[in-house]
């Protein structure tokens, strides 16, 4: 896995509803390598705190192997690294592969695989639909969050090192799916309540279904 593309962005202003309403989704490549800390990504732009950054959301990977899907579902979208509002695009991640609670080096930075992106309304804004939201959904290759556990820095270029992976065998799209299935597989259940890398709040959620 190589980082293909650092991206950020800047506080946008659109309409929701009726309302005016800012949002960072609107991520763009730039040539300056990205600072992850412990919180977020220095210099990018989060609107609510309450489902972005923070620990275990610090920093946004996306799979640059499911560009060429997308492309040809949304062929009239102005395209770049960055359409799905990850920090990091990057080749040959394999969600179907890579476990919760794996841990990489990445340029200077040391993360650890955290939780998948669930999509919600502002992907839909950014590609004009909210059939999107749906589309992502059913795919199943929704990308990973990373925990900083060493704050770095991170270019474009840099290699994905597997450092220690997890102990739990739960990947990244078993627990995607986890979420958006309404009969839950026991043993996946199981391995995500068990998993230390993930939040205490989603395994608490997750408990009421064994």
């Amino acid at each position: 896995m190589q980082v293909l593309s650092t991206n950020i962005g800047n506080l946008t202003k659109v309409n929701w509803n009726g309302k005016e309403l800012s949002t960072g989704i609107f991520k763009h490549p730039t040539s300056s390598p990205l600072v992850l800390e412990i919180e977020k990504v220095a210099n990018d732009s989060i609107a609510d705190l309450k489902v972005h950054g923070g620990i275990y959301k610090a920093c946004y990977l996306f799979s640059a192997e499911h560009y060429p899907y997308w492309k040809n579902r949304y062929p009239d979208l102005d395209w770049n690294w960055g359409m799905f509002g990850e920090n990091l695009s990057v080749s040959d991640l394999d969600e179907s592969q890579i476990r919760i609670g794996d841990i990489y080096k990445i340029g200077s930075a040391l993360v650890q695989i955290s939780q998948p992106r669930e999509p919600c309304f502002k992907l839909g804004i950014r590609f004009g639909t909210q059939q999107i939201l749906k589309e992502f959904i059913e795919y199943g290759f929704p990308g990973t969050y990373v925990k900083i556990l060493e704050e770095g820095q991170v270019s474009s270029g840099d290699k994905l090192i597997l450092i220690e992976p997890s102990a739990n065998s739960l990947t990244v799209q078993q627990f995607f799916k986890l979420l958006y299935t309404k009969e839950k597989d026991e043993k996946i259940l199981r391995l995500a309540i068990e998993n230390l890398a993930l939040p205490e709040y989603k395994k608490e959620r997750l408990k009421k279904y064994l």
